[in-house]
């Protein structure tokens, strides 16, 4: 196996590694609030979530279009996407790693995974600018982000074009 490729491996395996954590540890918290005379400041509603407690929310309020989407998105496509680069490491037969990688970079691209990442920081950051609401992001946000990167960073890595 070519140094690249070794390389590319121990990237998809420390991305899976900080996908787990990314969808199981809090992303974000969500706290809303009002300053009311004479009684101060109120809490009206506080939320901390992970991505997998929002799938869960989502689909028993009966979002269960949207909490589908998420669930594919931001986990099946991920894990069938590093199952599949897994598979174009260890193929022989250069032309079926071709299709396959191929196959990966196309579906890459529908992960919204950093896309996700993306919206999470923007909506950190519009709550910021409203001065009854107060936003964190948490250590799920980083794992997730940090899943996004490695895991893209891997397949550039993977250069099939090349003769073994």
């Amino acid at each position: 196996m070519k140094t690249r490729h070794i390389i590319a491996l121990i990237l998809i395996i420390i991305s899976l590694i900080c996908l787990y954590p990314g969808l199981t540890e809090p992303v974000l918290s969500i706290k809303v609030g009002a300053k009311i005379p004479i009684l101060g400041n109120m809490t009206l509603h506080e939320s901390t979530q992970s991505i997998l407690n929002t799938i869960q929310t989502l689909h028993e309020n009966n979002n269960t279009l949207v909490a589908f989407l998420i669930l594919f998105f931001s986990i099946i496509v991920p894990l069938i996407k590093a199952i599949l680069l897994l598979v174009v490491l260890f193929f022989k037969n250069l032309k079926q790693r071709m299709g396959i990688h191929k196959f990966v970079y196309i579906i890459g691209k529908w992960s919204m995974a950093d896309v996700f990442v993306v919206g999470v920081f923007l909506a950190f950051l519009a709550t910021k600018s409203n001065e009854s609401i107060e936003a964190n992001i948490h250590s799920g946000f980083y794992y997730f982000l940090a899943y996004c990167l490695i895991s893209l960073l891997a397949i550039q890595i993977i250069n099939i074009e090349e003769a073994e």
